[in-house]
């Protein structure tokens, strides 16, 4: 299915940059919005490399590994809309809330990040207004189209975490996030996928959604919208195959969990 773009390019960004926020299959029909807020690992033009090298930018600090290929293939399986963020995480975090200093850190699991040290304000506003307000942007305006539509929509957002973290293995293969109010979806689907004896589903592990996130509770909290956040292993999405097998699960439990809903709301 075709992919468009959406966005501006604000300021920081230059005509050779990509928009910040890439929309995957804009005229999906599913109740399911994919959104990926660390998708994407490129720096713009004019902030070089971050003084950070490639291969430590391909690391799980620089972006959510596997993500952009899981949302596609689930958002091709789902004929859901993709929503993801084109720019590294350590330009700026779209799932921070922008004036959080870990919004643009210092240091990343132990590798600095230098073009960060001792950050402007101006030139944190720069990042701001190019990147992470126009991908937030583009979430509400496609929430907006689909209430004037009359659709009903399930936020979920996709994230992968790394393998082994703190010297410490973490034997999860996905986590179900979740906190407060209308979490029914994603206390169901974590039922659901815990149905699946193979496999070791996290509640709120590896990580818990709590004030740092910022994109669900963003959009879906004060508009009661169900949602839930996912993180699946990065080691399993990179494997041949991995992306396409676990959208093909997430299909089903995703499909399953709304199912059940509506018939016993």
């Amino acid at each position: 299915m075709a992919g468009t773009s959406g966005g501006l390019s604000v300021g920081l960004l230059g005509p050779n940059d990509p928009p910040s926020a890439q929309v995957y299959n804009a005229e999906g029909a599913s109740p399911f919005l994919l959104l990926g807020d660390h998708a994407g690992n490129r720096v713009p033009n004019a902030l070089g490399d971050l003084g950070v090298s490639d291969a430590e930018r391909a690391r799980h600090i620089g972006w959510d590994i596997g993500i952009q290929a899981l949302g596609e293939a689930l958002a091709d399986r789902l004929d859901a809309v993709f929503v993801s963020q084109t720019y590294s995480r350590l330009v700026i975090d779209c799932n921070r809330d922008p004036d959080r200093a870990d919004a643009c850190p210092d240091v990343s699991d132990g590798t600095s990040i230098p073009a960060n040290v001792g950050l402007t304000e101006a030139a944190r506003r720069a990042r701001v207004e190019a990147i992470h307000a126009p991908y937030q942007q583009t979430i509400t305006e496609a929430l907006a189209l689909r209430d004037m539509a009359g659709r009903a929509t399930v936020l979920v957002s996709l994230h992968s975490f790394t393998p082994r973290m703190n010297d410490f293995d973490r034997p999860w293969q996905a986590g179900v996030l979740h906190d407060g109010a209308n979490d029914a979806f994603a206390r169901l689907l974590l039922e659901i996928m815990k149905e699946d004896q193979s496999l070791t589903i996290g509640d709120n592990e590896p990580y818990a959604m709590n004030g740092t996130d910022h994109t669900v509770p963003r959009h879906a909290f004060e508009d009661g919208r169900p949602y839930v956040e996912l993180e699946i292993r990065q080691d399993l999405l990179a494997a041949s195959g991995g992306a396409e097998a676990w959208a093909e699960r997430l299909d089903q439990w995703l499909t399953e969990t709304l199912s059940v809903l509506n018939r016993h709301p």
